[in-house]
């Protein structure tokens, strides 16, 4: 990987990316009060043990971090644990069928076609702006039942609350990370009004999506409260997109980089799976995740205390040599890849057929459409400066 550092001048945050680390698979950082999970067995540990691995991390974070009554994660899945998980992830899993999923096919094939055709008339391509961002906020607004023409707002939320160079830390709060909080509640709160005013709507006027489905449901006989309902289309409004962005731009990357792989997934378009899965594998978009532990847990050879924050570095793990064969490698067909870019067990990735359906229709057109797919060396790829996400924010076509 050492000439991909160099020749896209990847930022050391990502260290991951910048050749193999050292070191044990668990680890303490004292200066942050969190434990770091690099390995993939341990990682695998943690993702499927989710009664000693709470995803409700906002329990360990010290009163007064976060201002009180300014943000609540109430009916935010990802921050949810079973048996509640279990009853919100059955609301929406019929929207993520195999069979709801496929038939938006055309619709994402179409939808490509018009954003590449609108990027032509403009005189070039910078892939994130003019595509990996737009398809799948427009596929999932158009779910979801709020305007697609609203993505502009989207993208200024989603930039706003991501695109920060932030790191976590348990420590005492300074003044640097209470700017980082206040900056984000803002987005926060504006993103939620606009959800609960499209939400009210729905309860006067019921629609065929997914908003309407979340107002009318229930769960053990009782409507989802209001606050629950606009915390869920969150999750679904951001996520829905941002990995799918990610997915794109990193696997467009990883076909400039490798251009010998490239030829061979052009010649043949059944590898287009195979080498989506791989960039997920090598440039795991969400790089970490969260968790908290319920009680004292033996991982990695150590023990971590009850009550502490874990960072499972997914980005890491998916290049552990003890689980992949030359990990810093760009292997479409490896087999087998389990790997772990879109988690594990009961938080698995909602929205993951649907981000390799759009990923598999977008790089077949763009395959059909760029020969070769390259980056241009007059304008350098930028990376989203955030920490715990590995994407491009800016990638143009020559």
């Amino acid at each position: 990987m050492t000439d991909i550092v160099e020749r896209y001048d990847i930022p050391e945050q990502f260290f991951w990316l910048r050749g193999s680390r050292s070191g044990p698979p668990v680890e303490f950082d004292s200066a942050t009060g969190i434990w770091n999970v690099y390995g993939y067995p341990e990682a695998q540990q943690v993702l499927g043990d989710p009664a000693t691995f709470s995803s409700d991390t906002m329990r360990v974070v010290p009163k007064g971090m976060i201002p009180e009554g300014e943000f609540s994660l109430e009916g935010f899945i990802t921050q949810i644990d079973p048996p509640e998980h279990g009853k919100l992830r059955k609301l929406v899993t019929s929207a993520f069928t195999r069979k709801v999923v496929a038939d938006l096919e055309p619709r994402i094939a179409a939808i490509t076609h018009e954003l590449l055709d609108a990027a032509r008339e403009r005189g070039g391509l910078e892939l994130v702006t003019d595509l990996a961002y737009p398809l799948p906020v427009i596929v999932i607004a158009e779910l979801l039942g709020v305007p697609s023409s609203d993505r502009g707002l989207f993208k200024q939320w989603a930039d706003a609350l991501f695109q920060r160079d932030a790191k976590v830390s348990l420590n005492e709060p300074s003044e640097e990370q209470d700017r980082d909080i206040q900056a984000t509640l803002k987005p926060w709160k504006e993103m939620s009004a606009y959800l609960a005013g499209h939400a009210a709507e729905r309860r006067r006027q019921p629609r065929a999506d997914l908003l309407t489905r979340l107002v009318e449901a229930e769960v053990d006989g009782e409507r989802l409260p209001d606050q629950q309902v606009v915390n869920f289309a969150i999750v679904l409004l951001l996520a829905g997109h941002i990995t799918t962005t990610m997915l794109l731009g990193n696997t467009v990357l990883c076909l400039d980089a490798f251009p010998e792989q490239q030829e061979k997934v052009r010649a043949d378009r059944a590898l287009v799976p195979a080498a989506i899965e791989e960039s997920l594998r090598l440039f795991t978009p969400f790089a970490a995740l969260g968790r908290s532990t319920m009680r004292e847990a033996q991982l990695g050879g150590v023990s971590i205390p009850a009550d502490q924050m874990v960072m499972v570095w997914l980005g890491v793990a998916n290049r552990d040599p003890r689980q992949f064969a030359d990990p810093g490698a760009f292997t479409p067909g490896r087999d087998p890849n389990p790997h772990l870019a879109f988690g594990r067990g009961i938080h698995f990735c909602l929205g993951a057929p649907l981000a390799r359906l759009e990923g598999r229709v977008a790089l077949n057109i763009l395959l059909d459409r760029f020969d070769p797919l390259r980056t241009d060396p007059e304008d350098p790829v930028k990376f989203i400066p955030t920490p715990t996400m590995a994407g491009v924010r800016r990638l143009t076509l020559a």
